[in-house]
């Protein structure tokens, strides 16, 4: 297969990415990569970002065009010939055996989602060339992760469980799919918005064993007070579609602290005025 990966990358995790790509080249030196970079600016000429293609896609009005980013970077992959068209995160670097437990998928469900495990690394925790990653291998308990060299075919509940850290799709069953709604803009709900339509045009969710991904360390907030107006407006437009709200436990949060309350209809809306952490 010719795989072509597809990251979106920014200034802020410009570290994590020239560590991606570095691992890319290491344990798959044939694959193309595409990076589509999100801030104002284009991309930076600099050494860790040679030999790649980039791409420049622009904030909108309500902040960083993720869904915009991976539809352009897909087009662009196809266009180099990509028969398997990889997407990693831009925090996240491939095991050694991510890319042959890919393409195996996509070879044994045609036309199928494919959706490895991601494994968060700790703080601290040094990649150098890739050792010690077997033994911090821990994927996020949340998802399944089936045996390396099998896989396990999602029911129709498992959908809301994609996520866009590390997938693959062939370009049939891209072009099939239509690629993410390019309505959401800022952070969340554009992944789950995608599984839902896989999930409405009988497009298997397949999760593959062995193709680990490890994502790098960096601070984080459990809710996302940074992005309480991204999950809100995205959520309604998630809604608006589906007749549900995603990211239940994080606006459950955000009402605990005040921040957001239910509205006539059963949505949610912000609190004016209420106190939000920095």
């Amino acid at each position: 297969m010719t795989v072509v990966v597809v990251t979106l990358a920014s200034a802020t995790r410009m570290k994590h990415v020239a560590n991606q790509l570095r691992f890319v080249r290491q344990v798959a030196p044939d694959a193309g990569h595409v990076v589509v970079w999100l801030d104002e600016t284009p991309a930076p000429d600099v050494p860790a970002l040679a030999g790649v293609t980039t791409l420049h896609v622009p904030p909108g009005p309500d902040g960083l065009r993720l869904a915009a980013g991976r539809n352009r970077g897909a087009d662009a992959a196809v266009g180099h010939g990509a028969t398997l068209i990889v997407f990693l995160d831009a925090d996240c670097v491939p095991g050694p055996d991510l890319f042959r437990h890919y393409e195996q998928a996509a070879l044994d469900h045609p036309g199928a989602l494919l959706s490895g495990p991601v494994t968060y690394l700790p703080e601290g925790f040094v990649l150098g060339t890739g050792e010690g990653l077997e033994g911090a291998t821990a994927p996020h308990a949340a998802r399944p992760a089936p045996p390396a060299g099998t896989t396990l075919v999602a029911g129709a509940a498992d959908y809301p469980l994609f996520w866009s850290l590390s997938f693959a799709v062939t370009p049939d069953a891209w072009a099939r799919l239509g690629g993410f709604d390019e309505r959401y803009e800022g952070y969340g709900g554009e992944d789950t918005d995608f599984a839902f339509t896989a999930r409405s045009l009988d497009v298997p969710l397949v999760w593959v064993g062995g193709a680990h991904a490890y994502h790098q360390y960096h601070p984080t907030s459990s809710p996302p007070w940074r992005h309480l107006s991204d999950v809100v407006r995205n959520g309604g437009l998630f809604a608006e579609r589906w007749g549900e709200w995603p990211m239940g436990g994080w606006l459950d949060a955000f009402e605990r602290a005040g921040a957001v309350r239910r509205a006539a209809d059963g949505g949610w809306t912000l609190v004016e005025g209420a106190a939000v952490p920095s």
